[in-house]
């Protein structure tokens, strides 16, 4: 059974609703998943691209463009969507970024660019003239469609309230691990977005590593929240691709059908 697809939000652009990351333990231009190499992170990719996944997401922080690069050239760039992010600060870095990336990954367009790791609740002013430069790559066809992550609930409070964010990555798993606030507090944000015509895709799914005793549970969690359109989940090896997809097609499948049809 193929995964399910869903639309992020507003930007009409369609992904599976499992995407898998290459940022576990991912900062300094290194991860667990580029430790897998340039042959065994493209390896990953493709085999996760034949099982139905099509949103693959990277950062600049994990070193993994040039792996991604690797696995669009064996799928086809036009199979996958893409999400990186940059930690410019200013309008000059933001340009250098957004050149590099390009290059980095081979391609002419970038699906989704993410503005990194926010912890200020006054972002939108300290940052203005990043999200410019934004605008301006998503207006000339270089950029699809813009956002944030936010590593401070103030900061995340603040992205539901702004009309320029097209994507927003969210950190929400049951347990409460790796969170700026309780996971009821986080989702009655996470509906203010969606409502706004946000997409949403969650990460931290399984506690960075710490609810792995019950993935199904964390994985069904998530998705039963109406909160998200779809997950990011670092993984490793083809038995974990394999797992993922099976837990996400049992958990999309066996939801109440008041609970799909808002997915």
């Amino acid at each position: 059974m193929a995964l399910p697809r869903v639309t992020l939000g507003r930007t009409g652009i369609q992904v599976s609703a499992l995407c898998i990351g290459t940022g576990t333990n991912g900062w300094g231009g290194r991860s667990s998943q580029t430790a897998l190499g340039r042959k065994g992170l493209p390896d990953l990719l493709e085999y996760a691209f034949q099982a139905g996944i099509t949103f693959w997401d990277s950062a600049d922080q994990y070193g993994s463009h040039p792996h991604v690069r690797d696995g669009l050239q064996r799928v086809g760039r036009e199979h996958v969507v893409i999400t990186t992010k940059t930690r410019a600060r200013t309008a000059a870095d933001c340009r250098t970024d957004l050149d590099r990336f390009r290059r980095e990954l081979d391609v002419d367009c970038i699906d989704i660019v993410l503005m990194h790791c926010l912890f200020d609740p006054e972002w939108p002013a300290q940052y203005a003239p990043v999200m410019d430069v934004l605008s301006e790559a998503k207006q000339s066809g270089k950029v699809r469609a813009v956002g944030v992550s936010c590593h401070n609930f103030g900061a995340f409070q603040r992205a539901a309230d702004e009309p320029w964010v097209d994507v927003v990555l969210a950190r929400l798993n049951y347990g409460n691990v790796n969170m700026d606030a309780s996971w009821p507090e986080v989702v009655e944000v996470l509906h203010q977005m969606r409502e706004g015509g946000m997409g949403v895709y969650g990460m931290k799914v399984l506690g960075a590593g710490k609810l792995t005793q019950d993935p199904e549970r964390a994985v069904r969690f998530v998705f039963e929240q109406r909160a998200v359109d779809a997950i990011t989940i670092g993984m490793r090896s083809r038995a974990e691709v394999d797992e993922n997809c099976t837990l996400v097609r049992r958990a999309l499948t066996e939801l109440p059908a008041e609970l799909v049809g808002t997915l």
